[in-house]
């Protein structure tokens, strides 16, 4: 019952939107308008206010069949960088690209169309349906700025589906990581390179040789650890008094991640010794990890209404956060479902038409299941 042009409209139109982090205003008003015009009021929050942007999140609840238990449909309205002047190019043989010079956008609007989609459907067929709750969110780029500011008392649902998982449509992620973010100061002493290199403590050199004890990549069991920034210094001829590394731990168990951080500490602490320098070290635990019990009747229903479209139903681990992370914080059980996007975050970003139909499928299959 899916309409393909209509989805190809919306998704087009919404791409052409610019909604980085902090900014989503445009798609905002797009969809608050999109869903008076079928009939469903959505109220916007104050997240922009308390996370230092200019939109909050969406959210609507509608009614309907009050023997079965709502669910809450969710998908995130910003985009990562470079997405300015977006635009969806549709190739003959379905694929959907950007122009080449900016993300395409399907991270995450190919997640909020499909929503769209089901609604309308619902709504025009005038079907008999679950209660079902819409959240759209803002800054869920930034580690879940916005859903981390909604106010979860309004939500009457305890099972989620986050449509926010790239891979073709029919997987869902049953699991994903805590993610740490981590910064270490290195302290040096500054000198004159030429006159009085002795009287210096080189502080980038002391963050190098840290850098290059530090694991990266897969260094355990469902955790990885990187090192992603190093900067520091002022100009040639100074002895550089400061350096700054920043890295982030990922992990499937939440209760190891402190200890992997203090592996790096540690490796920080004696790298800085060797030269005769000092560190300070600032963390912040971004999001927290969710695991779904595989007898739980959210992947029980994913998996028969996959079923159902002839569709995998597998559900599997992934190593990125997603809005779902949060929503478990909460004591939402919850998965995040696969929309066909795929390599996002890069402008080799694509999708297909078959895709966002399979998705927009998927999504009306769950909300009459």
């Amino acid at each position: 019952m899916v309409n393909k042009n209509r989805i190809l409209d919306n998704f087009k139109s919404i791409v052409s939107l610019d909604s980085p982090s902090h900014d989503e205003r445009l798609v905002c008003e797009y969809l608050k308008d999109y869903l008076k015009k079928i009939g469903i009021e959505a109220a916007e929050d104050n997240a922009g206010e308390l996370s230092g942007g200019t939109t909050g999140n969406l959210y609507a609840y509608i009614e309907g069949d009050a023997s079965l238990e709502p669910l809450v449909f969710s998908s995130h309205m910003d985009t990562v960088e470079p997405s300015k002047n977006k635009q969806a190019v549709i190739h003959e043989d379905g694929r959907i690209t950007s122009a080449g010079d900016t993300v395409l956008g399907s991270d995450d609007v190919a997640g909020i169309v499909s929503i769209l989609e089901a609604l309308t459907v619902i709504k025009e067929n005038k079907l008999p349906h679950r209660p079902i709750e819409i959240l759209f969110t803002v800054d869920e780029e930034t580690h879940c700025g916005g859903s981390a500011h909604f106010d979860y008392s309004k939500l009457k649902s305890k099972q989620a589906y986050v449509f926010d998982l790239d891979g073709d449509v029919g997987i869902a992620a049953s699991s994903a990581p805590t993610i740490l973010s981590y910064t270490v100061k290195f302290i040096g002493k500054s000198a004159h390179a030429g006159f009085a290199s002795k009287e210096g403590i080189h502080a980038i050199k002391a963050a190098c040789l840290a850098v290059s004890r530090i694991p990266c990549g897969a260094i355990g069991e469902g955790i990885t650890a990187n090192v992603g920034v190093i900067e520091g210094g002022k100009a040639t001829n100074i002895v550089p008094d400061l350096c700054r590394i920043n890295g982030e731990i990922r992990c499937f168990d939440d209760s190891k991640t402190l200890g992997v951080l203090k592996e790096v500490e540690e490796i920080c602490k004696s790298a800085a010794d060797e030269y005769g320098a000092k560190i300070e070290m600032e963390y912040e635990v971004c999001i927290r990890a969710f695991n779904v019990d595989e007898n739980s009747s959210v992947i029980e229903r994913f998996k028969k209404c996959c079923s159902k479209l002839g569709l995998s139903g597998d559900c599997e681990p992934t190593f990125g956060g997603s809005d779902n992370n949060v929503f478990a914080e909460h004591g939402i059980d919850g998965l995040v479902v696969a929309t066909g996007m795929n390599n996002c975050h890069s402008v080799d970003e694509y999708t297909s038409v078959g895709q966002l139909e399979a998705a927009a499928k998927l999504a009306l299959e769950l909300m009459l299941s």
